[in-house]
């Protein structure tokens, strides 16, 4: 899917000014879906490029199929050019802390005046109400929004092993984008859309939410959680490996002692279906245990896919980079970097067609298509 006129938003024409992850990734999600994105840059590049630690492989993630420009929009000057090129676009995608695209002129009442069709994204910690003013974080907002209590132990709060809000705000801003223009085509105006950290995570723990309405107790944290299957769970097999296992059946209980040559628990009573088992999890989960230290993942696995029981490795994210259905099934693709190096990307989860959205363009060097995008602007307000 080389051509960007086979997708379905080209001809849309987005600029964003943002850092970090959530805004990257909804404009990210707009470029590769085949709109124009035009990442705007302060002097020096976005601080993002530079991060260390976690955070280096940011940039590179949520930034393909982007055009970059270098604009200081501190300056007059510079909030002058970028109002002329918002004019000219569809879509401004915006993360900044609350209030400042407005104290520079670039807020969504001064541009909707100019430009009535302009649909207006911003990605902040807070939808509208008392927190709206708060600078959040993506753990700040796993801790406020229960997160960080269902995943942890009880007493341990544990964040999320990924920026789950940052990345699920930029989906959502993306959703916005889609609603927004669809409506435009209908009212000829467009409209402000807000994303926000705190409401995205709530959203994760709405099932929670639910849970303690309908019962009135409230939900323990998963790893106390009450199971609604006896065997579900992580188990220690030979050689210290792990392996899930979710038999969530009666079925597929049978099937695994079958494979386990262990026939003799389906005749034990206590193990009589579902409820019972769940009953005496702690005791069926111990004894098979003891059967499975003996077993090794490389024989059980492909036995439990082609039996049909739900299994899964403990996989580490460096050893995903050679998964072979990533591999196969084109989700992982190459890309050039910045510095003219190549380097493996994780495309949408999604096909259009059969066909998956991928890399159109190198990943732009700091403001690569400056002259390209600005030029005539900046000539015509000199």
């Amino acid at each position: 899917m080389s051509s960007s006129t086979t997708l379905p938003l080209a001809g849309i024409r987005v600029v964003e000014f943002t850092h970090m992850v959530m805004g990257p990734t909804c404009g990210m999600i707009l470029a590769d879906l085949g709109a124009e994105v035009i990442k705007v840059e302060p002097p020096g590049g976005d601080k993002t490029r530079k991060l260390p630690g976690l955070g280096i492989g940011f940039f590179r993630s949520f930034n393909r199929n982007k055009k970059s420009v270098v604009l200081d929009i501190t300056t007059e000057e510079g909030q002058a050019t970028a109002a002329e090129l918002i004019g000219q676009c569809d879509v401004v995608l915006e993360n900044f802390r609350p209030g400042l695209m407005e104290k520079l002129g670039l807020g969504y009442a001064a541009l909707a005046a100019r430009y009535p069709k302009l649909v207006y994204v911003s990605h902040k910690g807070f939808l509208p109400g008392p927190y709206e003013k708060r600078l959040a974080l993506d753990e700040v907002v796993q801790m406020m929004g229960g997160l960080s209590y269902m995943t942890g132990p009880e007493g341990r709060p544990l964040r999320a092993g990924t920026s789950v809000n940052d990345i699920m705000g930029g989906m959502f801003g993306a959703i916005g984008v889609l609603a927004a223009l669809r409506e435009r085509d209908i009212t000829g105006r467009g409209q402000e859309v807000q994303s926000a950290l705190f409401e995205n995570c709530v959203f994760l723990v709405s099932q929670h939410m639910q849970q303690y309405l309908m019962t009135g107790e409230a939900p323990p944290p998963m790893p106390s959680r009450v199971s609604a299957w006896s065997v579900y769970d992580v188990f220690t097999l030979a050689d210290g490996e792990q392996l899930f296992i979710g038999a969530v059946s009666d079925k597929q209980f049978a099937t695994l002692c079958r494979l386990l040559e262990r026939e003799d628990l389906l005749a034990r009573p206590e193990y009589a279906g579902n409820a019972a088992r769940v009953a005496v999890r702690p005791q069926l989960l111990q004894e098979l245990g003891e059967i499975l230290r003996k077993v090794s993942v490389e024989s059980l696995a492909p036995q439990l896919e082609a039996c049909g029981v739900p299994y899964a490795p403990i996989s580490r994210p460096e050893q995903l980079v050679d998964d072979p259905h990533l591999k196969q099934s084109g989700g992982l693709a190459p890309m050039q970097t910045e510095d003219g190096g190549t380097t493996d990307v994780v495309l949408l989860p999604l096909t259009l067609g059969g066909r998956r959205p991928g890399v159109r363009m190198p990943l732009p060097k700091i403001g690569e298509h400056t002259e390209e995008v600005l030029g005539a602007i900046k000539a015509s307000i000199s």
